[in-house]
């Protein structure tokens, strides 16, 4: 049985490049929003896209999984700024394919250094379930910066 669940929902209406769609998380974290293809590919407009939610999701799990790993070395952190970057590319023999996730994290954590830093910001991203989801599909990449 699994720990947790969580839903999401989309109706769409008309085909791909003139279509829309409303998604609705069912937990009411935020309101229902629009997406398109458009959205997608050129200006949000106001609306999202899969690569904008997979990018929320990665950086909120990162800051978590980080945050953990900090904590467990002694280290914990008072404050990680987290960005996650996710391309959308062409793939060979047509359509498209999400290629990257992008992730980048500054921090203050009182007594590291830049390397013990970036040595457990590598570790973080090894025990975040959403890179370990991505993994294998998707090229990740971290640049950790230490801030004073």
């Amino acid at each position: 049985m699994a720990q947790a669940e969580r839903k999401a929902e989309v109706v769409w209406t008309g085909n791909l490049l003139e279509g829309s769609g409303q998604l609705k998380v069912a937990s009411g974290a935020f309101p229902e929003i629009g997406v398109t293809w458009a959205a997608r590919t050129e200006q949000p407009g106001g609306k999202t896209s899969p690569e904008e939610l997979i990018a929320a999701a990665h950086a909120s799990c990162y800051a978590m999984a980080f945050s953990a790993t900090l904590a467990r070395a002694g280290s914990p952190p008072e404050k990680l700024h987290v960005t996650a970057v996710v391309s959308l590319d062409p793939k060979e023999g047509g359509g498209f394919r999400i290629s990257g996730s992008k992730l980048s994290v500054k921090g203050q954590v009182p007594g590291l250094d830049q390397s013990a830093f970036t040595e457990l910001a590598r570790k973080g991203e090894e025990g975040c379930p959403v890179s370990n989801a991505l993994r294998n599909n998707l090229d990740i990449q971290l640049d950790a910066q230490l801030e004073s």
